[in-house]
């Protein structure tokens, strides 16, 4: 009896606390999630185009056209908070990070490796311009943060390439994966900056 009693005092404040508990924000989690589909379709497209480039498939040109696509519907994601010339921006900074990526694709496949590494220190730039563009237009989102979790974003693509290469296909599963984890992290840290920026928005 006195088991039982106790059991249900236990699901009685276990309930207490679930109803006191916050709401979870709608807008918001549409935001990350939205957010977080368009990045993943960023890194599963880089990904499908690297695999069509190296492997020499038709699709490469169809491949590489959707990728491009995927960098406007970044570029219309943030148009709501921060205006249609910001999305244009973020959009056209974004199509240079993908045109890079492709010269270091081209030139990792030809073996030139001063092209490849020509080709890596723009990309490390165009990273560099993207981190500023974003922390100048929301606080919350640091530059050097941005950064950092920008290169990592293109070394892990590149281990992609190399191990493609190599035809090592475990580091480049591995590769990937990481990837795709820390491009989620990065939708994640956008969404949280749009939220705590415009917080009117997400009542």
């Amino acid at each position: 009896m006195k088991l039982r009693i106790g059991m249900i005092a236990g699901m009685a404040v276990m309930l207490s606390a679930l109803f006191a508990a916050p709401m979870p924000n709608t807008k918001e989690a549409e935001l990350r999630a939205g957010m977080r589909k368009l990045w993943e379709d960023h890194i599963t497209y880089t990904r499908n185009y690297i695999i069509s480039a190296l492997g020499n498939l038709p699709d490469a040109d169809a491949v590489a056209a959707r990728l491009m696509k995927n960098q406007e519907d970044i570029g219309n994601a943030v148009k709501p908070y921060y205006g249609d010339p910001a999305g244009a921006k973020l959009t056209a900074l974004l199509k240079d990070h993908i045109s890079i990526a492709a010269e270091v694709v081209k030139a990792a496949k030809a073996g030139d490796n001063a092209q490849v590494d020509a080709a890596q220190k723009k990309w490390s730039a165009n990273g560099k311009e993207i981190a500023a563009f974003l922390s100048g237009a929301n606080p919350a989102w640091p530059r050097s943060e941005l950064e950092s979790m920008l290169q990592k974003h293109l070394d892990l693509t590149t281990g992609e390439v190399v191990a493609r290469l190599k035809q090592d296909w475990e580091a480049d599963i591995r590769s990937y994966d990481n990837g795709h984890a820390h491009m989620l992290m990065f939708a994640d840290t956008l969404t949280d900056g749009i939220a705590k920026q415009f917080p009117a928005k997400f009542k």
